[in-house]
């Protein structure tokens, strides 16, 4: 078992969960979208469990990869994250990136589904039809749905926590075995989005007499979404190895995409 270090207080952890509230989706970007905001929230209580100035930046910098989720569920995210962050340290950095991205994609899904359709429709279609009616009681159903929320996100936050406390204090010397397989639902999450995402197909077709064959037919039968994952490896090759910038990449993607699809090449 992991050594439990106690480094941050109860009140340090509601800090960094109102902290998330406040910006969660205020600095939002297009090529890290949801990560500056989480840089804010932990930006307080990195510098309690990091007083060296070298790892402060690195932790900081780890949390600045790209993490987009649904905003209320992400607070057990990042509860866990923070958590996993506070037992392990500077060598843990790759267990919280990936426990983010793991579980950033299946919680998004459940968040949306809850929190931006269903709740809302059903506290909305009340308080609505009491408005109609001319009660004031619709007003205060409002109120209190949306105080009720804002306490739930803090429980979320904290509950997070103490489950990422529990995984490293109980299973601290199977960490390793537990980053791995976070890594690999990451990597998995990550994969499931490029062909759902990422929507290109060729237009390009062989004659040969009467016969004519569309290419995109062949390159689905050898690999389904072929192009999208090209795609992927090219830009994540421009951008990780060879340190090409965002805005260049992505003007580079828009000239390309026109040119292509008016040659009929891509669609």
């Amino acid at each position: 078992m992991s050594e439990n270090r106690n480094i941050l207080t109860k009140k340090d952890i509601s800090s960094a969960a109102i902290r998330w509230m406040l910006i969660a989706v205020c600095s939002f970007n297009y090529e890290t979208q949801l990560a500056p905001a989480v840089v804010y929230s932990f930006a307080k209580v990195l510098r309690k469990i990091y007083p060296d100035d070298d790892e402060y930046v690195a932790a900081l910098n780890n949390h600045y990869k790209y993490y987009n989720s649904q905003p209320y569920l992400s607070s057990a995210i990042l509860g866990a994250a923070l958590a996993v962050e506070e037992q392990e340290g500077i060598k843990g950095l790759d267990a919280v990136q990936n426990l983010k991205t793991g579980l950033m994609g299946p919680l998004a899904g459940i968040g949306d589904m809850v929190f931006w359709v269903l709740l809302p429709t059903i506290f909305g279609g009340i308080a609505a039809y009491s408005a109609l009616d001319g009660s004031p009681l619709s007003v205060l159903i409002m109120v209190i749905y949306a105080i009720a929320i804002f306490l739930i996100r803090i429980q979320f936050f904290g509950l997070g926590y103490r489950g990422g406390r529990m995984i490293v204090t109980q299973f601290g010397a199977e960490l390793n075995i537990f980053t791995e397989a976070a890594s690999i639902l990451g990597l998995t999450v990550v994969g499931a989005l490029v062909p759902s995402v990422i929507s290109v197909t060729t237009g390009l077709k062989f004659t040969t007499g009467d016969v004519s064959t569309e290419l995109q037919g062949i390159l689905d039968v050898i690999m389904p979404a072929m192009i999208p994952v090209a795609l992927t490896a090219l830009t994540y090759f421009l951008i990780a190895k060879k340190k090409v910038k965002m805005t260049t990449v992505i003007l580079c993607v828009l000239v390309i995409s026109c040119i292509t699809y008016q040659l009929g090449i891509l669609r």
